[in-house]
């Protein structure tokens, strides 16, 4: 099946809307995108027309949208775009919305500070957790283990020394 995937830079023109549906969490915002354009008889930058797209967003990445952006944030959208049009009163309405598999923050023209979301329980995750964690830690050298020795000077280096390599079969 053929798609318009669109990547639209702009500014969340309106507060995350965030629902928690049957088929899991979805959120949705305005996007709000304006062309720029020089202007050169004024020799200066010019705001063009600016388009308005209805983000949407699902399961995590909803949770995501909706606990991270705000009004005015300068962001970056990647998804599927679908252009929808309807007569309501007697008035044809055509919009644009956007079927969000990315959102970002822009970091052209700011900062942010990522923070990786924690992941559900789920029952497989839950038996795992139980488990303890491995001890990865390496046990302190015995006192009577060969060290190495300083040839020059006779002194112990305290630097342990390998044993014999296994044999592989």
């Amino acid at each position: 099946m053929n798609e318009t995937i669109i990547c639209a830079v702009g500014n969340v023109a309106t507060q995350p809307v965030y629902r928690e549906l049957a088929t899991g969490p979805s959120a949705r915002f305005r996007l709000a995108v304006t062309s720029r354009y020089l202007d050169r008889g004024k020799n200066e930058w010019t705001d063009g027309h600016t388009n308005f797209f209805t983000v949407w967003a699902n399961r995590q990445l909803a949770t995501n949208a909706a606990g991270s952006l705000n009004v005015g944030d300068p962001v970056v959208v990647q998804g599927r775009l679908k252009v929808r049009s309807d007569v309501r009163e007697g008035q044809s309405w055509t919009s644009a919305d956007i079927d969000a598999t990315a959102i970002g923050h822009d970091l052209a023209r700011g900062t942010s500070a990522f923070r990786r979301a924690p992941r559900p329980e789920t029952g497989a995750t839950a038996a795992s957790s139980a488990r303890p964690e491995p001890d990865w830690e390496t046990p302190p050298a015995e006192a009577d283990a060969d060290t190495h020795t300083d040839a020059d000077t006779g002194t112990d280096t305290g630097v342990q020394q390998a044993g014999e390599p296994l044999a592989v079969t």
